[in-house]
């Protein structure tokens, strides 16, 4: 039976979503004032765009770990919920150390694609294992392309809609907060969805599963005997 692979296609839209593009993180630099010339404001922006990556390099493989150890479905859940808390943080920036700080910590939490991938073999037949990765990688793509329209669309509303939004709410006070909620709202729906996914790490243990210092004496016993029995063969050949 081919299994519906929603929670992955779920799961993995938030987390490229959240990823700025180049040309929002000019926007925002811009408006932290830390750029003295416009000419610096690429070089400020470049450290916003890099600490999320930073952040995911330094944790990916301890995620990986932790999802092997203690399932898909705990890192997946953190994961969604780094976006909801960290994404509306970053909306609130007040300066430029907050504002790295927020993208650092999101891509620290967001161990989501390994796990995600995982959770994708491991619940569907093998014949569609394609069919899975592919859909994950379908997901990634489809929120880098819709990311920077939500942006463009929702960012500095008291400015592109003067009549919904008053230069004095919290939207005219901090011009990036109303994209960054939305992505948020949009995460902690998939995060409440993805709460009756089934974890599937259990998969992987079957009964009567020996532990580490078990399967290694039991292949040191087998070596040992093999070679016995290779002396013995050799012995009788020569008598």
């Amino acid at each position: 039976m081919f299994l519906s692979a929603s929670p992955i296609r779920q799961t993995g839209v938030p987390a490229s979503v959240t990823q700025p593009s180049n040309l929002s993180v000019l926007v925002v630099i811009g408006d932290l004032n830390i750029a003295k010339k416009e000419e610096d404001i690429g070089f400020y922006a470049g450290f916003v765009g890099c600490s999320f990556m930073v952040g995911r390099t330094l944790t990916s493989v301890i995620w990986g770990i932790v999802a092997d150890r203690y399932g898909r479905k705990p890192v997946i859940l953190i994961g969604i919920a780094s976006v909801v808390i960290f994404n509306t943080l970053f909306g609130l920036s007040v300066n430029f150390l907050m504002a790295i700080i927020t993208r650092f910590c999101l891509g620290s939490f967001n161990g989501l694609l390994v796990p995600i991938k995982a959770y994708a073999m491991e619940t569907i037949r093998d014949e569609y294992h394609g069919l899975a990765l592919s859909t994950v990688s379908t997901a990634w793509g489809v929120g880098l392309i819709f990311s920077p329209a939500i942006g463009g669309f929702l960012a500095q509303p008291a400015k592109q809609y003067p009549r919904l939004f008053s230069e004095e709410s919290i939207f005219g006070k901090f011009p990036y907060f109303l994209p960054c909620l939305v992505i948020s709202c949009f995460a902690l729906l998939v995060f409440i969805i993805s709460l009756s996914i089934l974890e599937t790490l259990h998969n992987h243990k079957i009964d009567g599963d020996v532990s580490h210092d078990e399967s290694f004496d039991a292949l040191k016993d087998f070596s040992e005997s093999h070679k016995v029995a290779e002396r013995n063969e050799k012995g009788s050949l020569l008598s």
